[in-house]
């Protein structure tokens, strides 16, 4: 397993070797999907949609799927009464993300289309990101790609590579905590969530570096 280490932001030299090395995956005659892995905080999503910008940079038809567009409506998670845990593995349609997965590598002759997360709304938002019959590179990222059990350990035979984004805890709930002031919550609020709820969810994505082919620390 190779580490990169950036500092603070992608370096130019390095978001061009994962470039590289993202583009090495592409085939000629089939779709592929790269996965991008990590606990909340760790840039997954800031490592994804660069990774999509630099492969178009270079010619190569990419596209980005968030796990976040499989997050169970707020009114589903009410009637659960998982509105508190909102994040947490069990509040994802993680078999609905898995059939889109197998979709996207059997069927490159039609669009098709995905939900993205709507933070202003916080909401999933249906139909969303489109995703052409060109596009021969596919950038999944979310928290739960590389867990052990169903459904979600079926998604890791389908990624051509995996990766996983890893920061220091501090780095992390700093992130979180400024993450969720921004969207509305107090400072004791934020910190209270980054802490009980993702600070939770934390605790079973962690592990599942090993399953990573590369080891990005952000």
């Amino acid at each position: 397993m190779t580490i990169w280490r950036p500092r603070g932001t992608y370096a130019p030299e390095l978001l061009e070797s994962l470039t590289t090395r993202a583009a090495g995956l592409v085939l000629p005659d089939a779709r592929v999907i790269l996965g991008i892995a990590g606990s909340p905080g760790s840039g997954k999503t800031t490592l994804a949609t660069d990774i999509v910008t630099s492969l178009s940079g270079h010619g190569i038809e990419a596209a980005y799927l968030p796990l976040d567009g499989f997050h169970l409506a707020n009114a589903t998670l009410g009637r659960l009464g998982s509105s508190d845990r909102k994040g947490a593995i069990d509040t994802f349609d993680g078999w609905g993300f898995v059939s889109l997965l197998e979709r996207i590598r059997a069927d490159s002759a039609h669009p098709i289309y995905a939900p993205a997360f709507d933070r202003a709304v916080d909401e999933p938002v249906a139909g969303s990101i489109a995703i052409a019959p060109p596009v021969r590179l596919v950038v999944a990222e979310g928290n739960y790609l590389l867990v052990d059990e169903e459904p979600w350990s079926r998604i890791r035979p389908l990624l051509a590579e995996a990766w996983f984004c890893a920061a220091p805890e501090p780095e992390r709930m700093s992130r979180l905590v400024d993450r969720h002031e921004r969207h509305g919550r107090s400072a004791v609020a934020a910190a209270a969530w980054a802490r009980d709820v993702d600070g939770a969810n934390a605790l079973l994505i962690e592990p599942t570096r090993v399953r990573a082919d590369l080891l990005v620390a952000t």
